[in-house]
Parts: C-alpha cells; structure tokens; sequence
C-alpha cells in the first residue's frame, strides 16, 4: 500500500526557510513521480513542485521558482521541499501525493492525477 507522510511545516516570519519532508512507502522513489501541493483557506489546491521517479528532473510553478528546491533521498525514500524567502502567500497547508498516470511530473498542475495523499503539514507564514 502506497504511503506518504509529510512533516516539517511551522510557523516563520517572512524571508525565513523551512524544509519539508515527504516520507514515503510501499513504493520506491523511482516508481513514481512524487508533487508537492499547497492548499490555502478557501483556494483549491495547487500544484507547487514536482520531481520525476525516472530521471530526478523538477518543475516548480512560477510563484515559488528561485525559491523552493524539491529534492529526493533514495536511500531514505524521502522527498523534501526547501522553502526559502517564505512570502505570507506561501500560508498553507502542504500535502506531498504520488503520480498516478505513469508520465512523470507532466501533469503536476492537476490533483486529479495524484493520489496516495498525505495528511498535509501546516506552514505558516507571518510576522
């Protein structure tokens, strides 16, 4: 059964970092792309990165690009997500989830092609 658990969120001032964690199992990191989602207090919930099973190549949307690095550790069958130069519109709730289509991180933009989600890890941002 395919797992993910994130970790890693809290509460920062703006221009400070935090590393997620997206810890995963029942898989390895090379079966599945692997995105990071935000979801804000009345938006829907948008794809912010993602990082392909095949090759290890991401992609960021354009609000977080510069910003926030997403990274795999095979070993630990965990991804992260470096947030740097936290913005009060980065406020949201995290959620990493699994590509589901076998295409990598191409369809990143759009939950309906992700699942195993996790529980989410909230991260706020204010001075």
């Amino acid at each position: 059964q395919l797992q993910l658990v994130e970790s890693g969120g809290g509460l920062v001032q703006p221009g400070e970092s935090l590393r997620l964690s997206c810890a995963a199992s029942g898989f390895t990191l090379d079966e599945h792309s692997i995105g990071w989602f935000r979801q804000a207090p009345g938006t829907e919930r948008e794809g912010v990165s993602c990082i392909s099973g095949t090759d290890g190549r991401s992609v960021y949307t354009s609000s977080v690009k510069g910003r926030f690095t997403i990274s795999r550790d095979m070993a630990n069958n965990t991804v992260y997500l470096q947030m740097n130069y936290l913005k009060p519109e980065d406020t949201a709730v995290y959620y990493c989830a699994a590509d589901q289509t076998g295409e990598g991180c191409s369809w990143y933009r759009f939950t309906a092609y992700f699942g195993s989600w996790g529980q989410g890890t909230q991260v706020t941002v204010s001075s």
